[in-house]
């Protein structure tokens, strides 16, 4: 008797075989013995099946109940398997029929009485069984309900083992299937969180954030304590592109995957600020099993990274991979792990340990040394993937307290003036180069769509002798120059766009 089920691995699924077998005997009560390395959450559903098959009027006759989990060198964890366990045993006793089970995925937690309880990972369950060839999903409600988005697969929300029981054998109302969600549902809310409008001044960082959300750009700001700093980051995610549908579905399964699924699929790009004590796990990820971290909680959104020296370099240094590749990989006894990590970086810091040098109306008291190891906690190669970076001053008093209204803001510097202009930038960007982000173009991509001429060339050859710039670090300045160009929508990289992302890049002493 075979039952299909599936299990979490990071935000995937795995499909997994339930083989029951039952033996008659002579034995006091029912002996349940499950093979195929489960977990303790598995191994302690033993009593859960037996109290609600009972329940259910499908108790077990004097013997030995066998349940095997396929394949069996993958460890497997979680309460998804109790549904299909529970169908299995019930099948290998003869209470159902095992054709009833042809090309259906079944997934839940049991309760003793037979309730279904909610389980995460209904995407990435509906995505297996689609790859599988299976038909539809029986899960619970908010389970299912989550599954609904992979339209190629049926989902049935079911509350209770007895109305799944009397949905495979037809003795009972059918389960109803869950139509796929509307489009309309996918639109964003009205309101995309704080406005730039509530910051005062800083009219080149609303720039440069602009730029950093139209290319997908990292950013670094450094300022004495009150410049904005943390204001600005948390502003930022309003001027971000829309999420595409595809990318709606990738954020939602690594939410279900850590047991954080929004009731749908999420609308909005998720913004992640996790303080400086995190420890390498939780930004990361890890655990056994392996769960994702704050970076792959932050894919397709933004990572704020507060006080940036504070944290652990090893944590940090952590972090230069997944910057490149968009994925972090976790390796534990007997089983590897890829988790997604698309994440766009902002961080800020202050200049020095007491957080004011430079500042025209503070004075720093830190010592030349003193500010030269606090810098050194960020290594070079981290800090060369970041293309953006800020020294900001704290807002004037007459930007803080005006003496009659408030100001309005620059030209071009309002929120819905910022918007529009990296709306603008991004249709015009996905004429040429399609979904691609400018930070994400390889070099021969830059060779197309960023071409250097003669004086381009000069003054980017001149600077990187002067800054003594990596070759990461060139290139990063040509595609910066290229958003900057997008913004305009200019299909020639100029001069000038280098120039401005040669100011937006300060230098590090």
């Amino acid at each position: 008797m075979r039952v299909h089920g599936a299990c979490l691995i990071g935000p995937d699924a795995e499909l997994v075989t339930i083989e029951a077998r039952f033996e008659a005997c002579d034995r006091q009560g029912t002996e349940v013995s499950i093979s195929g390395l489960p977990d303790p959450v598995i191994r302690e559903s033993r009593g859960r099946l037996l109290c609600a098959l009972k329940e259910n009027g499908l108790g077990l006759a004097q013997g030995k109940l066998f349940l095997n989990l396929v394949p069996a060198a993958r460890r497997k964890s979680g309460g998804t398997l109790d549904l299909p366990l529970a169908l299995g045993a019930a099948a290998a006793c003869g209470h159902l029929e095992g054709r009833w089970f042809s090309r259906t995925l079944f997934l839940g937690e049991l309760g003793i009485d037979g309730r279904l309880h909610a389980v995460p990972g209904g995407l990435a369950a509906a995505g297996v069984a689609r790859d599988e060839g299976l038909r539809q999903l029986i899960a619970p409600g908010a389970t299912a309900r989550e599954a609904a988005w992979i339209p190629e697969v049926a989902a049935l929300p079911a509350g209770h083992l007895s109305q799944v029981v009397a949905h495979l054998s037809g003795a009972g109302p059918a389960l109803e299937l869950l139509p796929p969600p509307g489009i309309e549902s996918l639109a964003p809310e009205d309101e995309r969180g704080p406005s730039l409008d509530e910051v005062r001044g800083h009219e080149a960082a609303k720039r440069a954030l602009a730029v950093a959300a139209l290319g997908g750009h990292g950013l670094l700001m450094t300022g004495p304590p009150g410049a904005g700093k943390s204001m600005l980051a948390r502003r930022m995610v309003g001027l971000l592109p829309p999420l595409e549908l595809e990318e709606r579905i990738e954020i939602t399964r690594v939410l279900s995957a850590a047991g954080m699924w929004p009731g749908g699929l999420v609308r909005e790009r998720p913004f992640r600020a996790p303080h400086h004590t995190a420890s390498y796990a939780g930004l990361v990820g890890g655990g056994s099993p392996p769960a994702p971290g704050e970076i792959s909680l932050a894919h397709r959104g933004l990572l704020f990274l507060d006080e940036l020296p504070e944290f652990r370099r090893e944590t940090l240094e952590a972090l230069r991979q997944p910057l490149e590749t968009g994925v972090v990989g976790i390796s534990r006894a007997g089983a590897r792990v890829e988790l997604p990590a698309r994440f766009q970086l902002v961080a800020a810091m202050n200049p020095c340990p007491c957080g004011f040098r430079g500042d025209a109306r503070r004075v720093c008291r830190c010592s030349p040394n003193t500010v030269d190891r606090y810098r050194r906690r960020i290594s070079g190669p981290l800090l060369d993937r970041i293309e953006l970076r800020l020294e900001l001053q704290p807002p004037r008093i007459e930007e803080l307290l005006p003496a009659s209204s408030a100001p309005a803001p620059a030209p071009g510097t309002s929120h819905a003036e910022l918007v529009a202009s990296v709306r603008r930038g991004l249709e015009f960007s996905r004429a040429r180069q399609g979904g691609r982000r400018n930070a994400d173009l390889d070099t021969d991509e830059l060779d197309e769509y960023a071409r250097l001429d003669s004086s381009s060339r000069e003054l980017l050859a001149r600077t990187a002798e002067k800054r003594n710039l990596s070759a990461r670090a060139l290139q990063a300045l040509r595609r910066v120059g290229r958003t900057l160009a997008d913004l305009e929508s200019s299909e020639q990289l100029e001069r000038r766009h280098l120039a401005e992302a040669l100011g937006l890049r300060a230098e590090w002493p």
